[in-house]
């Protein structure tokens, strides 16, 4: 919605419209989503940008006001968080990660450090 009015901060003014996010868009950092839009799907907006009308589906767009810069190579695969998050093996992966950052870490180890603490500890 546009807020509320100038001089009468109680009073909402303009109507309110949906802003849609279809699935794996990315919206840069600081960017401002306009009320009304619809980002299709796999669209990526950049960094700052004023996104005032719609835009479609698997495209870069950027700048005041966003414009499509881009659209993505159809040909190449997009792996997203959930197909990260969801393929086999990842529990395993993620276990054995922590396995071999923690393996140095002792009992021993923590006492020292709080005995006899090192610069680089």
């Amino acid at each position: 919605a546009d807020w509320h009015d100038i001089y009468d901060r109680s009073q909402p003014i303009g109507q309110t419209r949906e802003v849609v996010l279809e699935n794996n868009v990315w919206v840069g950092d600081g960017s401002i989503v306009c009320k009304g839009v619809t980002v299709g799907k796999n669209t990526v907006i950049g960094a700052g940008s004023v996104v005032t009308k719609s835009l479609p589906a698997g495209v870069i767009a950027a700048g005041n006001p966003a414009t499509v810069i881009r659209p993505l190579d159809a040909d190449r695969e997009l792996m997203t968080r959930e197909d990260l998050l969801n393929r086999s093996g990842f529990a395993q992966d993620m276990a054995l990660l922590e396995q071999t950052l923690r393996a140095e870490n002792t009992w021993l180890k923590w006492l020292r450090t709080k005995l006899n603490p090192r610069a680089d500890d």
